[in-house]
């Protein structure tokens, strides 16, 4: 639990509870301690009507509740402040139940509807936007919250009895709900309230000061290049066998055996008397046949590979920024007229001058505006902070923005 230390006369201890019998037995301690009950609200959701039978009133935001701003009239009757719950249609919220001064709060003059429903409520009470936030999370998931405007002595002693009533961790619990994928919205700045673990105190001072901010978001778009592969021209490679006819020539011997009978009339010699007996003689013919082989032999190789070039390209594209663009108005809410009035029309001619130097021609007012308050703080003409609007509207008035 963390306290705000300030000098405000009054300050606000929220806790949320599980249950509502712990709510309640907190809020008749805090009684008992001397708290008026006027200063004591209690809040639950009602979604599922299981409070319906304790509610003594109800009514719509927006629309106007009977009785609704009596409903602290009702609290502070004998019966306690459970006697004083009202049921509450919370447009864009649901179906609470509420005693206190937020009850008081959501039911007159539209407040809830106005200001964010619960979240406003609590913002009215004390609380920053952002325990707010987390506050009415936890009612909405079924819990009920306490919140209590005490003076600084008894702020301790409030955090105390909400405390050992058993207040839950609400940044434990926040965390649960981010994981399950919950996402608060609040985009303020500086902080009027502190929380540790179960508790919320916050000063009233802050409050007012959060009621009347508001904030504008200057968006503006990135632009970012990415690279992925697309298909062009491919090759493919089959391989087909097919014949074809060849024919080569080759020299073949072949042989033939002839015969010839020739007369003869001659003398016997005596080697061919030897051989006079029987006897044969025989010769074989013969011939070449072509023998074909084949043999299979590389003749070409043909190989397939890719080059890799790198290329620059240049993308141009467009994007968008939003800005936000800030005008003085009078005390009757009608617009300075800064490049006639007399008391702004030399800043307002310093900011045209800057728009029109080359310098700084091509570039944004976020990058320019230290060199451009240096300089016109160097002119000792007045404080930057008062006459800072009056230089961007002749800056803008030269960019074509007004």
């Amino acid at each position: 639990m963390a306290i705000t230390d300030t000098n405000t006369a009054t300050r606000t201890v929220v806790g949320l509870f599980d249950d509502f019998d712990s709510a309640n037995r907190a809020a008749k301690e805090l009684e008992q301690a001397g708290i008026s009950r006027e200063n004591i609200s209690i809040v639950a959701g009602n979604e599922s009507g299981r409070y319906t039978d304790h509610a003594g009133g109800g009514g719509e935001v927006g629309k106007g509740v009977a009785g609704g701003a009596g409903a602290g009239a009702a609290i502070g009757g004998g019966l306690g402040l459970v006697a004083g719950l009202m049921a509450l249609a919370i447009p864009g919220f649901g179906p609470i139940i509420a005693a206190g001064p937020i009850a008081a709060a959501l039911t007159g003059a539209g407040l809830g509807a106005a200001t964010g429903g619960l979240i406003g409520g609590l913002r009215h009470a004390g609380v920053h936007e952002e325990d707010a936030e987390y506050y009415a999370e936890g009612v909405r998931r079924g819990g009920v919250l306490v919140t209590v405007r005490t003076t600084p002595a008894l702020t301790d002693r409030a955090a105390d009895i909400l405390d050992d009533a058993g207040a839950v961790d609400v940044d434990k619990k926040s965390q649960e709900w981010r994981s399950s994928g919950w996402t608060p919205q609040f985009q303020h700045g500086e902080r009027t309230s502190d929380r540790t673990g179960n508790l919320a105190v916050a000063d009233r001072k802050g409050a007012d000061r959060n009621m009347n901010e508001r904030t504008m978001n200057v968006v503006q778009e990135e632009l970012q290049i990415g690279k992925r592969e697309v298909g062009r021209r491919g090759v493919r490679i089959y391989s087909d066998v097919t014949e074809q006819p060849v024919e080569k020539t080759v020299t073949l011997r072949e042989e033939h055996v002839h015969v010839e009978r020739q007369p003869v009339n001659r003398p016997a010699t005596p080697g061919e008397l030897e051989a006079f007996k029987e006897g044969e003689i025989e010769l074989t013919e013969t011939r070449e046949e072509p023998m074909v082989n084949k043999t299979a032999r590389v003749v070409e190789e043909v190989r397939v590979g890719k080059d890799v070039q790198e290329r620059t390209e240049t993308i141009r594209d467009t994007v968008r920024r939003k800005d936000v663009r800030v005008e003085e108005t009078g005390a009757t809410g009608s617009r300075i007229d800064y490049e006639n009035d007399k008391r702004y029309a030399g800043a307002y001619s310093f900011g045209r001058d800057y728009a029109t130097n080359a310098r700084y021609r091509d570039r944004d007012w976020n990058v320019v505006e230290h060199d451009v308050r240096r300089d016109w703080e160097a002119r000792g003409e007045g404080t930057w902070e008062e006459f800072k609007e009056a230089v961007r509207h002749g800056w803008d008035k030269v960019r074509g923005r007004r």
